[in-house]
């Protein structure tokens, strides 16, 4: 017998005492529980957006997330990054749309339930962040004028028996848009108040009705739900469903020594929250700061929560109101992904830095400083029987 199967042997025995069931204090158990599956609460009510509850606004939603027509070339829609068998994200280091951006797609499984979107947090809203895509040149490169007219031609009828009648866009130019080529800033300087107000609120809509489409996107059950919802009933778990004493081990690491659960905690295994965690910048890509620079954006969005196409009234804008907007702590700062499935999609990291999961667990064992800023993590020093059974059970959260 090996030194390592020794080892297992013997972490078997520690962890498998009495009737073959895992070894968990209380506390552990709580915070097991904590992460379940079952403990999702609810998907909260948009109030910015009265349509995100509304089938039929999120059936035009899945329609236009899957419409190449949606893009300036007429080839890239939504699902050109956020593939549906793929965790609706891509696999590249950097998505690529019309172009290559300088982030990783991410995935979009509960993604509702976040209060800031992209690797960043540069949009406040589901529906904020599903315009940002339309207009980006390296994403799908369009303009908001022929977003509009293109609504009104193809699916005119489904979008007027959800957000009412249409405006008349007679008079506007095909292609214009604040942001974009001169042409179309141009253009868009040229309409009158009222026309563009009228695009910004068709533009606003077709978001809202992605983002409807988007709210439907949940995270499946795993073993580690089922061994977790066998733990708090006292059941021992069977078959597939038993964990292994490595996964035990990952688990208790994960939970404890590694301080994982810091920041990839509760049900989707993120806190949401942004954090600089030393990752290395890649060479060749633009400069990328993190959530620094996205505070500017968020602010500057005028399809944010304290903006003209909310619906409902500001009470909902408490992240936007209250939101940390400098310090050293945004520089390099990116949010915390979710773990869930996260085995089956490297490459890791929001712009892809680390080709799989012992790169990642390496990185945290090592704690390398920050390029630029303070990093949040000190070195773990994990061996590498714990840095390979903290991969074991990461698995646990994709199958």
């Amino acid at each position: 017998m090996s030194r390592f199967s020794r080892l297992l042997a013997l972490l078997a025995m520690a962890v498998l005492a009495g009737c073959g069931k895992p070894e968990f204090s209380d506390a552990e158990k709580k915070t097991i529980a904590s992460l379940a599956l079952s403990a999702l609460p609810p998907l909260k009510t948009d109030t910015t957006n009265r349509f995100a509850d509304v089938p039929a606004a999120a059936a035009l939603g899945s329609t236009l997330f899957f419409d190449v027509g949606m893009s300036g070339d007429g080839k890239v829609s939504c699902s050109t990054c956020h593939k549906i068998d793929r965790q609706f994200q891509d696999d590249l280091p950097q998505a690529v749309g019309v172009g290559r951006t300088n982030r990783r797609t991410m995935p979009l499984a509960g993604v509702a339930h976040d209060p800031w979107f992209f690797w960043d947090g540069r949009r406040d809203s589901l529906w904020a962040q599903a315009l940002t895509p339309l207009e980006n040149p390296l994403e799908q490169a369009g303009n908001r004028a022929a977003y509009a007219h293109y609504i009104k031609a193809r699916f005119g009828e489904r979008y007027e028996r959800i957000f009412g009648p249409l405006p008349d866009l007679s008079t506007v130019l095909a292609n214009a848009s604040p942001l974009g080529s001169d042409a179309e800033k141009a253009a868009w300087n040229a309409m009158s108040a009222a026309q563009a107000e009228a695009v910004n609120r068709v533009f606003a809509n077709i978001g809202k009705a992605i983002a409807a489409f988007e709210r439907s996107i949940a995270p499946p059950q795993t073993r580690f739900d089922r061994f977790a919802a066998a733990l708090a009933t006292g059941i021992q778990p069977q078959g597939d469903d038993a964990f292994s004493p490595e996964e035990i081990l990952g688990l208790k690491l994960f939970i404890g020594k590694a301080s994982c659960v810091t920041c990839h905690t509760g049900p989707r295994f993120t806190d949401s929250s942004f954090h600089n965690t030393g990752v290395p910048p890649v060479a060749n890509l633009p400069p990328d700061r993190g959530r620094i620079d996205a505070v500017r954006q968020v602010e500057a969005d005028p399809f944010n929560c304290f903006g003209a196409f909310r619906d409902g009234d500001a009470s909902a804008c408490g992240e936007l109101r209250f939101m940390v907007k400098a310090g050293p702590e945004l520089v390099r700062a990116y949010k915390t992904p979710s773990l869930r499935g996260a085995a089956t999609r490297p490459p890791y990291m929001h712009a892809g830095q680390f080709s799989s999961l012992d790169e990642v667990v390496a990185h945290y064992s090592k704690a390398p400083a920050s390029v630029e800023g303070v990093s949040e993590v000190h070195p773990l020093q994990l061996s590498d029987r714990e840095r390979a059974a903290l991969v074991a059970f990461l698995k646990t959260l994709a199958q």
